[in-house]
């Protein structure tokens, strides 16, 4: 996130409510991994017009419990393409990684851009965010996307994958056999074939991510919530 250059004044808009004890609460929760006061710190600041320094703010500090609060406070559509790139590129830990592009870049008027850069990208966590691009796109709005060609790449790259690449991959695989029933028979053959994640460990009442498991599985559920 860029600070324009104003870094005395979005330093003072950081460290100002960290007096608050509510602020504190909630940034003690987002160390928790929850950050369930969010939406309502956001209420309380945007009165201020302060609200994207703020989130500056959070993002610079490099913690990865401020850096959360930011992306849930944040206005997605206020990062330019070169911004929500490099913050990317600096998310460090999976889980900033993962709100960033759920929360934020998927919201973005740029995220099919840079769908299509990241899914190339050298770097197998950039990749990885454009294959999640890829699959929000399977899922909701697949028209112009080459699922075939997709399925082609999966099967060749998903089985020596690194980790979070191969998870993000194979997300795209199970959306794909769950979204296309044309495409079905493909995406089960090629997750019984490659096997990647058959072993995962699935707590009860959790969905496996083994693709042809998670398929099957969501398939039924959508199956019998039809006829319900």
């Amino acid at each position: 996130m860029r600070a324009s250059g104003r870094t005395g004044t979005n330093t003072r808009i950081l460290l100002a409510p960290t007096r608050c004890r509510g602020f504190r609460r909630t940034l003690k929760r987002a160390r928790q991994g929850g950050v369930p006061q969010g939406r309502a710190l956001k209420g309380a600041h945007v009165r201020d017009g302060k609200w994207e320094d703020l989130a500056v703010g959070l993002w610079g500090t490099g913690d990865s419990a401020a850096r959360l609060l930011a992306l849930l406070i944040c206005r997605p559509k206020a990062f330019d393409r070169d911004t929500l790139d490099a913050m990317v590129r600096d998310a460090r830990t999976p889980k900033v990684h993962d709100w960033l592009v759920n929360y934020v870049v998927k919201k973005s008027p740029y995220a099919d851009e840079l769908r299509l850069a990241w899914s190339a990208d050298p770097d197998p966590v950039v990749a990885s965010a454009g294959w999640a691009l890829t699959t929000e796109r399977v899922a909701k709005r697949a028209d112009g996307l080459d699922l075939a060609g997709l399925l082609d790449v999966i099967e060749a790259e998903l089985k020596d994958a690194p980790d979070r690449l191969q998870w993000a991959m194979n997300h795209c695989l199970a959306q794909i056999g769950i979204s296309h029933e044309e495409h079905q028979g493909r995406a089960l053959a090629i997750g019984e074939r490659l096997e990647v994640l058959k072993d995962y460990p699935t707590p009860p009442g959790c969905t496996s991510p083994f693709a042809p498991t998670w398929i099957t599985e969501i398939v039924h559920r959508q199956e019998r919530d039809a006829t319900a």
